[in-house]
């Protein structure tokens, strides 16, 4: 049995959790388990727009071999969403070949991104098919040019769209911005700024009763102050304290790995040194913590390899690596209605 599988039976009672607040059942409420799976790619940045190189068979093998039933993906060009729609659905993936994946434009097609082929953005997928789905334009972030002016950087949305057979049933991904500049006229730093919108969307699905996952790069590490609003306090640990929110991330129970925190998804220099040390925890899967059914675990899978990257990363210690950054995986129980 795989350590991911395994921890599968880590009570949630880990911290000594108990799940208060969970949505009551109800003639119609019902418990559905997921698997999801997220993958920030940069596939612009390290493979240029390409479909050849490797990483979209990589990306279609693991999907299938991990079981998902949503899979994500940040940085994407759009011929590289079209190349993984094809490749999933000559693997037999998809229930429903002409309904089972979302594309949210950020950049429309220039010259230098996605090598001139096509727009760039986030996308989803699912296994069984979706309704209709919806972007939310997160608050818009600036950044600094080498001459020191700002300007705006990449718009950044949330993807969101729900199943076609159970509409209170919603999948969705998000990037958040790097960028932690405070814009005149406004107190928040811009990456606060975009949080705090994606939450405001989670808590408007939960009011209308709406059970939802969230999968994507936060740009943030578990422990930083800007997702104490994620995080449930009964996620606390000395790893991940001070937390005020109504999630659970499916990481958080990792009782070998820094509890409450996760393994590491972001290969690189972390922009915070991480509780437990090593690389840092940026990639995330949440739950609302009143609508987890049962025990949860995700894992962090090794970076792919063997794919012929037009960009590596500067230092990369394999410049076949297919990312700079990690699929995160994980499986939860949730109540549903």
């Amino acid at each position: 049995m795989k350590r991911w599988q395994r921890r599968l039976t880590v009570v949630l009672s880990l911290f000594g959790l108990v799940l208060t607040g969970a949505a009551p059942a109800t003639a119609a409420s019902t418990t559905a388990t997921y698997t999801v799976w997220n993958w920030n790619v940069a596939g612009n940045v390290m493979h240029r727009g390409s479909t050849t190189d490797g990483f979209v068979e990589a990306a279609v093998s693991s999907i299938r071999h991990r079981g998902a039933d949503f899979a994500s993906f940040n940085e994407l060009c759009f011929n590289q969403y079209k190349a993984i729609q094809e490749g999933l659905v000559a693997a037999g993936w998809p229930e429903d070949t002409g309904n089972f994946s979302r594309f949210a434009e950020t950049l429309a097609p220039k010259a230098g991104l996605c090598d001139g082929r096509s727009s760039f953005g986030n996308a989803l997928f699912s296994k069984k098919p979706l309704g209709t789905s919806r972007q939310y334009l997160l608050p818009q972030a600036v950044e600094k040019t080498a001459s020191g002016e700002l300007k705006d950087a990449e718009p950044r949305k949330m993807l969101c769209a729900p199943l076609a057979a159970q509409a209170r049933m919603k999948f969705c991904t998000v990037h958040i911005t790097t960028s932690n500049i405070v814009q005149a006229g406004q107190t928040d730093a811009d990456n606060v700024r975009q949080l705090n919108a994606v939450r405001a969307v989670l808590d408007g699905f939960d009011t209308a009763g709406e059970t939802y996952l969230v999968a994507g790069d936060f740009n943030a590490q578990p422990h930083y102050g800007r997702l104490n609003g994620y995080y449930a306090p009964s996620a606390d640990t000395v790893n991940n304290p001070n937390n005020t929110g109504a999630h659970r991330e499916l990481d958080d129970a990792d009782a070998t790995y820094c509890p409450g925190y996760g393994e590491w998804t972001a290969d690189g220099t972390p922009g915070a040194t991480p509780p437990c040390g090593g690389k840092a925890k940026i990639d995330h899967i949440f739950a609302r913590e009143s609508r987890v059914a049962g025990p949860y675990s995700a894992d962090s899978l090794a970076i792919a390899t063997g794919c012929t990257v037009a960009n590596p990363p500067e230092g990369a210690t394999d410049p076949t690596a297919c990312s700079d950054h990690r699929v995160v995986v994980g499986t939860v129980p949730l109540l549903i209605g």
